[in-house]
């Protein structure tokens, strides 16, 4: 049986410590948007059903009072897959410092973001019909790394929806989001979606909400991000 806890902004809802076997702690950012809260619930709920005897929950990295490296000592063993969409600091630092501190208890796998690529095609296609250039909107990082990763994500959509799509941020300064729709529009576009490249609600969405242009929703517990984690689960699994 699974089993979860509450999601409360202060605390874990990490797996407690029954049954056998290694828990599967989906590692997030961490929010205090109580839509973001019951996002994060809602797709260890949706994981958990996919893995009917494996305890599943939510360790936060960031925001909360209780963090990942709080959570995870009293999980025990323990899987943790992070659910991020590009490895900045929290994927290269915060996560692996957490569980190198269980001593072997818990292991940790790659992150997530480059599966995602058919939840943001299935994100817009839910906005309406998609224009003729798309902006990526993303949080954007100081880390290289995290960032060419979000680069690399605007080019697979854009082969996989046949438009051009550019990346703005809503969070570091370049390119900005007005950056990627002038860029878009001086190629030629005059019909402008945006994609939003984050997993769940946010204060963010009111910089994405200033374009004024048809937005697709966060890609939340679509299927290809709870397949995507119970993969990596699995393939972390010994033997």
């Amino acid at each position: 049986m699974t089993t979860l806890t509450s999601t409360p902004a202060s605390t874990s809802s990490a797996p407690a410590p029954t049954s056998t076997g290694p828990a599967l702690v989906i590692a997030l950012h961490g929010t205090r948007n109580p839509a973001g809260l019951t996002g994060a619930e809602q797709l260890s709920e949706r994981v958990a059903t996919q893995l009917p005897d494996v305890r599943v929950g939510v360790g936060w990295v960031d925001v909360h009072e209780e963090t990942l490296e709080q959570t995870l000592p009293a999980v025990g063993p323990a899987v943790v897959v992070p659910a991020f969409l590009s490895a900045g600091y929290h994927v290269t630092h915060d996560i692996p410092a957490a569980v190198e501190r269980t001593h072997g208890l818990a292991r940790a796998t790659s992150h997530v973001g480059a599966d995602l690529d058919a939840a943001l095609r299935d994100r817009l296609a839910e906005a309406g019909p998609l224009g003729d250039g798309v902006i990526l909107a993303s949080a954007g990082s100081r880390h290289d790394t995290a960032n060419r990763e979000t680069r690399a994500t605007a080019r697979r959509l854009s082969r996989l929806l046949d438009r051009p799509v550019e990346v703005g941020l809503f969070y570091a300064k370049h390119p900005s989001l007005d950056e990627a729709a002038t860029r878009l529009r001086e190629a030629g576009a005059t019909d402008i979606s945006v994609s939003t490249h984050a997993l769940f609600p946010g204060l963010y969405q009111q910089r994405i909400a200033a374009l004024g242009l048809p937005t697709a929703e966060p890609i939340g517990t679509h299927e290809a991000l709870v397949a995507a984690i119970v993969r990596r689960y699995l393939e972390a699994l010994p033997g």
